[in-house]
C-alpha cells in the first residue's frame, strides 16, 4: 500500500474549488472527501486488472470526472502515479477490441476488497443515500415509463419492466406520480402532502435501491 501513499497525498485545490463553485459540494472538506474516495478507486482500478470494479457513488463519480476535465493535469497524474492514462469509461462504453473479459463484482465484494486493500472500512460517503438532504437534486432515468398503482392503501410505483420498485403508503401517493413523471428535481419540490423528513426519507430508500440517483 506504501506505493501508492503518493497518490493519496495528491492535491488538486483547483479541483475542490471547481467543486465548491459548481455546488456539486456544499464545504471544502466535503470535496475534499469525494477527491479521496476517487483517487482510492482508481487505485483499486489499476491493481486489480482482472477485476471490473462498479463506481457505486455517483457523487464520488462526479469528483473523478471533474478532475478528469483538467485535462492536463489528470493526464500528468496518471502518467506521474500509474505510468499510463486512466480512462473514464461510462458502463456501457462499448468494450475495446482484444480487451480480456474482465471478473465482474458486487458492491459487497468492492467493500471487502476496499477495507483489505486500505486498512479501514469503506466510508460512508460511497452511501449516497446519505447524503439526501432537502437541496439534494435527484435524477429519474425511468422518468415517463413508470406508472403508479395504489392497491390497499399502499401506492406502489411500477418500473418500465413491470417490477415493484417502491411501496409505500397511499399518503405518497402523490410524491410517487410526481417522481413518476419528472426526470429531475430536488426533494424539496415534492409535494407538501410529505413532511421534509418523510421527503428525505423516500428520496434515500430509492437511491439506496437504485430508482433514483444523485446529481450535482
Amino acid at each position: 500500500m506504501t506505493t501508492y501513499e503518493p497518490v493519496l497525498q495528491f492535491e488538486a485545490p483547483y479541483l475542490i474549488e471547481k467543486l465548491v463553485k459548481d455546488r456539486i459540494v456544499d464545504t471544502e472538506e466535503e470535496g475534499e472527501a469525494l477527491f479521496s474516495e476517487a483517487k482510492k478507486f482508481l487505485i483499486l482500478s489499476f491493481v486489480d486488472e482482472d477485476v471490473s470494479w462498479n463506481m457505486y457513488s455517483a457523487r464520488v463519480d462526479e469528483a473523478w470526472h471533474q478532475f478528469v476535465l483538467f485535462t492536463g493535469e489528470y493526464i500528468d497524474f496518471c502518467h506521474r502515479h500509474f505510468g499510463q492514462y486512466l480512462h473514464h469509461n461510462p458502463s456501457n462504453a462499448p468494450a475495446a477490441p482484444g480487451r480480456p473479459i474482465l471478473k465482474q463484482t458486487t458492491f459487497e465484494d468492492f467493500r471487502a476488497r476496499y477495507q483489505s486493500f486500505f486498512g479501514q472500512p469503506l466510508p460512508d460517503v460511497w452511501m449516497d443515500s446519505l447524503s439526501v438532504t432537502l437541496s439534494r437534486r435527484v435524477i429519474n432515468a425511468s422518468c415517463g415509463r413508470s406508472v403508479v398503482s395504489v392497491v390497499d392503501g399502499m401506492a406502489c410505483l411500477e418500473g418500465p419492466d413491470g417490477s415493484a420498485d417502491v411501496v409505500v403508503s397511499d399518503i405518497a401517493r402523490d410524491a410517487l406520480e410526481f417522481i413518476a413523471r419528472t426526470c429531475a428535481f430536488y426533494v424539496r419540490e415534492l409535494p407538501d402532502a410529505l413532511t421534509d423528513e418523510e421527503k428525505i426519507g423516500l428520496i434515500a430508500t430509492m437511491v439506496e435501491h437504485r430508482v433514483l440517483r444523485v446529481a450535482s
